[in-house]
């Protein structure tokens, strides 16, 4: 096993020692939702533990069986080895990945937002190109996918849509999407070929656990009402069951018109300005933070985390993590897995 996955063990048998000290001092259930976020960290990390064991298990098996076909010779016993290895490289893989996931919320539900910026009609496809990247991705994972709301382009594409992906570890994942997303191509909406630049935002919120309490005072919010678009049938057209809230101080907005029920989706919309102001607080303290110590860097509009160039030449590149993929038609699959390891490993 790796030495710095053995380090990273050895880390995490340490703070789960720490955390079970604390499950056994007297009055720990005194403070109720501090005790059930040590449970949930003190989970998270032994069932951590206990996969890399039966990884370590699983190699020391591979070894002897390596050295039986060593021995004897045996073609059959030498194949049988290679698969055995070749699972236990994909499976320490993907548990090395989810030991990257430190976040208090990493193990949540994502919902991912994509915004068109500069580029007009382009930008506004843009979105929906990206939006069947993340969507296709999930499916992949095997999560699961909901719409909450989209507005759709003026002439072609979505101005704006919010997605609810379902699935462990989906805000962990998603993190290394959050930023600026840009794309060169020839555009098909130029009757002149001409090669353009479009911009998306994408942003990612977790869906926050019942535990968490953000304070919202209803004389802050402005509640409205309106008929859903797109897709729904002549109940969409006749009903105005979608929902949008804007919480004055902070001049957040948000709506949800995925339910017939506008009950169902003002309960929908407050989950999502809850976690909106939930990440604005982290952010607003992230940056006091940075403040203090001369660092500025941030993820915001106009500085783009990746790349899509399409002509004159295909490659993707990921700013942050300097990663480059040439294989465009990949990726827009949903084939995002390199750049969220790279991510993960350039964060830490």
């Amino acid at each position: 096993m790796p030495y710095g996955v053995i380090f990273e063990l050895d880390e995490k048998k340490e703070r789960l020692t720490e955390l079970e000290q604390m499950s056994l001092a007297p009055g720990f259930w005194d403070n109720q939702e501090k005790a059930t976020i040590i449970q949930k960290e003190q989970g998270r990390i032994q069932g951590q533990i206990e996969v890399w064991e039966k990884c370590n298990t699983a190699l020391e098996d591979a070894l002897i069986m390596l050295d039986l076909a060593d021995e004897e010779d045996d073609e059959a016993t030498t194949t049988e080895t290679a698969k055995l290895i070749a699972d236990l490289e994909e499976q320490i893989s993907d548990t090395e990945l989810e030991c990257m996931f430190t976040g208090e919320h990493d193990g949540n539900n994502a919902m991912l937002t994509i915004h068109a910026g500069a580029g007009g009609t382009e930008a506004q496809d843009w979105v929906s190109i990206l939006l069947r990247m993340y969507l296709r991705w999930a499916e992949q994972q095997g999560f699961r996918t909901e719409l909450l709301d989209q507005l759709p382009g003026d002439e072609a594409g979505i101005k704006s849509v919010t997605i609810m992906i379902t699935g462990r570890n989906a805000y962990g994942l998603l993190r290394s999407e959050m930023g600026i997303h840009r794309l060169v191509r020839i555009s098909p909406f130029d009757a002149s070929g001409r090669r353009h630049t479009s911009f998306a935002s994408v942003f990612n919120f977790p869906e926050l656990d019942d535990d968490i309490k953000v304070d919202i005072n209803d004389k802050d919010l402005r509640i409205d009402t309106y008929r859903a678009s797109g897709a729904g049938g002549q109940h969409v057209n006749k009903t105005s069951s979608a929902i949008r809230i804007t919480h004055l101080p902070t001049n957040i907005v948000v709506q949800c018109q995925n339910e017939r029920s506008q009950h169902r989706n003002k309960d929908t919309a407050m989950k999502m300005l809850k976690a909106h102001l939930y990440e604005r607080e982290k952010r607003l303290q992230k940056e006091s933070q940075q403040t203090l110590h001369g660092d500025k860097k941030e993820i915001g509009w106009g500085s783009q985390i990746r790349s899509y160039v399409m002509q004159p030449y295909r490659l993707i590149k990921d700013h942050r993590t300097n990663l480059e993929i040439g294989n465009i038609d990949s990726v827009m699959d949903g084939n995002l897995t390199p750049f969220i390891k790279a991510y993960l490993l350039w964060q830490r």
